[in-house]
C-alpha cells in the first residue's frame, strides 16, 4: 500500500510540473506557477525522505514493511 502511496506521489509531482511547464509556455510567469514547482518539490523531498537510505542502509519503506 506504501508503494503504490508514493507511486501517486511522484505521479502528482510530475504531473504539477508538467502543468507548470504548460501555463508558463501559455501565460507566462505568474504565482500560481512558482507555487505548483514549489509543491512539486516538497512531494519530491518527502518521497526521497522515505525511499533513500540511512548509512547503516535503512529506509522508512523498508522499515514500515
Amino acid at each position: 500500500m506504501l508503494n503504490a502511496v508514493l507511486s501517486i506521489a511522484m505521479l502528482s509531482a510530475f504531473l504539477l510540473l508538467y502543468g507548470a511547464w504548460k501555463r508558463w509556455s501559455r501565460d507566462g510567469a505568474s504565482q500560481q506557477i512558482w507555487l505548483m514547482i514549489a509543491a512539486a518539490l516538497v512531494i519530491f523531498a518527502n518521497v526521497a525522505i522515505w525511499v533513500v537510505p540511512d548509512k547503516q542502509g535503512k529506509s522508512l519503506v523498508t522499515e514500515a514493511q
